[in-house]
């Protein structure tokens, strides 16, 4: 199975990511969300705690990954990130099918 980070920089050069919190909330409800990952280090943690609730809520693949600077570097981000949605899997499709129930 590939690690979470290699899938969403997949996903990222090949599909469609979005990135922080807000977005994610936004695509899970929308259901645009192909695979959601975030960040444990996130303080204050209400800020994703109600990510892995709204993914199991849509049945949508969700990851909790260790640490938000890696998750901005996948995301290809100069910072830190607390969370990330693909939205097109792109090249990652296979990757992500490997996550779900």
């Amino acid at each position: 199975m590939a690690d979470t980070y290699a899938i969403i920089e997949k996903a990222r050069k090949t599909g469609k990511i979005e990135k922080g919190t807000n977005e994610v909330t936004k695509a899970i409800e929308r259901e645009t969300a192909k695979f959601v990952a975030y960040a444990k280090d996130v303080e204050p943690k209400e800020i994703v705690q109600h990510i892995p609730l709204l993914c199991a809520d849509k049945q949508i693949p969700c990851q909790e990954v260790d640490s938000k600077q890696k998750l901005g570097i996948a995301a290809g981000l100069p910072v830190s990130c607390s969370s990330v949605v693909i939205i097109e899997a792109g090249d990652a499709e296979k990757d992500i099918a490997s996550f779900k129930k």
